[in-house]
């Protein structure tokens, strides 16, 4: 399994793995057969059949129990449930590991899109920006950097929690006022 950090090698501009204590820790927690799941999954997610993710996320959850320390197991087993659609379970791990490890790049860096992903802009690039200040290398601060920019045009296109509500509400009193124009009692107009 890769290391989860990556630094830059000045002279040759080529990404090298920077060992972590986490990271380290990491292949003597995980069984094989879970870092070939990891993979797959990192790779495309949909090629996990339903008994595969299932297995993950238990073999996941042990290693969260063997090493409640990690915050980065608790990011991986945050997007296994992700994947498996489990998205408070995967918010309350994300969360967990951001206390556990407020100045982690790749911590902040997912739990910024797991909450882009449920329309929470806001606090996403809230958690994005941060993630952008802890970059430490070109490759970390370009996928801080396209992810607040897809926040952005989210919150500009009105993509957010409640972003459909604002909408109707500017559509709503043109309804009304042109109800009211052509004749129409105003209780008579459904809105739906």
């Amino acid at each position: 399994m890769k290391n989860l950090l990556l630094s830059t090698n000045v002279e040759n501009e080529v990404a090298i793995p920077t060992p972590t204590p986490a990271s380290v820790a990491l292949p003597s927690i995980l069984r094989s057969d879970t870092s070939q799941l990891l993979t797959r999954m990192f790779r495309d997610p949909r090629v996990l059949e339903p008994h595969e993710r299932t297995n993950l996320i238990a073999q996941l959850r042990v290693a969260v129990e063997l090493e409640p320390s990690i915050p980065e197991i608790r990011v991986l087993l945050g997007m296994a449930l992700c994947v498996d659609l489990q998205a408070q379970e995967a918010l309350e791990q994300l969360r967990e590991s951001a206390r556990q490890a407020p100045d982690s790049f790749i911590v902040r860096l997912k739990f910024g899109e797991l909450l882009m992903r449920l329309r929470i802009c806001d606090r996403a690039a809230e958690e994005t920006a941060v993630a952008a200040k802890l970059a430490s290398n070109p490759v970390q601060s370009e996928l801080a950097r396209r992810q607040a920019a897809t926040i952005r045009t989210m919150l500009r296109e009105g993509i957010e929690r409640g972003g459909y509500r604002s909408l109707l509400h500017r559509i709503l009193p043109f309804r009304r006022r042109n109800s009211r124009a052509q004749g129409i009692a105003p209780a008579l107009v459904v809105s739906k």
